[in-house]
């Protein structure tokens, strides 16, 4: 990970002390822990788990033992305000192995973090290295095959994040490196030894976006969330915004195809 995106990040959280102050938090929390579904996971660990957002939900709705990973010193100051475990060691550095052992975990999590990554051959082998076998990856990216990026990009010619735009937009400027779509990354994935399981997608609900408009126009909030109900049910997976992937190591179960499950 670039130490430039480190530093606006930095920059992102400033005034931040509280998970209460996170001014971001994403369809992509919430949803977890519902999609473990009946899954049983007894050990997990949050790659790149920034504030806490899922982590404190997997802490607090689920059963389990879960240690977060971050560098970010800010993160790690309120994942450690909300007693969660922590552990800081970079996910990028070719040169130094996750401080794991061989199958360590049974469940990992990376949301939003592998398009941050300049070294992800070693990251997802060091990934499939500490879970055990039959262990579950639940990953995301943005996918910019999504009509969110792709319309963007042909209405106006305009990049996909502004640098001299608002300060999210422009974290992820300096922060993204890698550009996913769906298929891609589902493809990149399964090449590691893992089998597509499950691929899970959020409808607008409890987000800090969401909410927001939600306060402006009940009536258009509603709106937004059917048309998104619609588009997920309908569509593929390869037109969401932003997918979880649950993929499991191995070669999952023979002649079974993967879901696709609106939450």
């Amino acid at each position: 990970m670039r130490a430039d995106a480190i530093e606006i990040e930095e920059r992102r959280l400033e005034g931040i002390e509280d998970i209460r102050d996170y001014r971001w938090f994403k369809e992509r929390h919430r949803i977890f822990p519902a999609v473990f579904e009946d899954r049983h996971h007894k050990k997990i660990i949050d790659l790149s788990a920034g504030v806490g957002c899922a982590a404190r939900r997997i802490r607090d709705q689920y059963s389990t033992d879960i240690v977060c990973n971050d560098i970010t010193p800010t993160c790690l100051k309120v994942l450690r305000k909300l007693d969660l475990e922590t552990v800081s060691f970079s996910i990028d550095d070719l040169d130094v192995p996750f401080p794991f052992p061989d199958g360590h975990f049974d469940c990992i999590v990376s949301l939003v973090t592998i398009e941050h990554l300049l070294n992800v051959e070693h990251f997802l082998k060091e990934t499939s290295r500490i879970l055990a076998p039959g262990g579950f990856l639940y990953i995301s990216a943005p996918n910019y095959g999504a009509p969110e990026y792709a319309l963007k990009l042909l209405v106006t010619g305009r990049s996909f994040h502004d640098p001299l735009g608002p300060v999210e937009d422009a974290y992820e400027f300096f922060g993204h490196i890698r550009y996913f779509t769906y298929k891609t990354l589902r493809d990149y994935v399964t090449s590691f030894g893992f089998t597509l399981d499950t691929v899970y997608i959020a409808l607008p609900a409890g987000s800090s976006r969401y909410q927001a408009l939600y306060e402006r126009s009940k009536l258009l909030a509603l709106s937004y969330r059917y048309l998104m109900w619609t588009r997920h049910h309908l569509l593929s997976p390869r037109w969401a915004s932003e997918p979880v992937l649950c993929f499991e190591k191995g070669p999952g179960h023979a002649g079974r195809k993967s879901r696709k499950v609106v939450l």
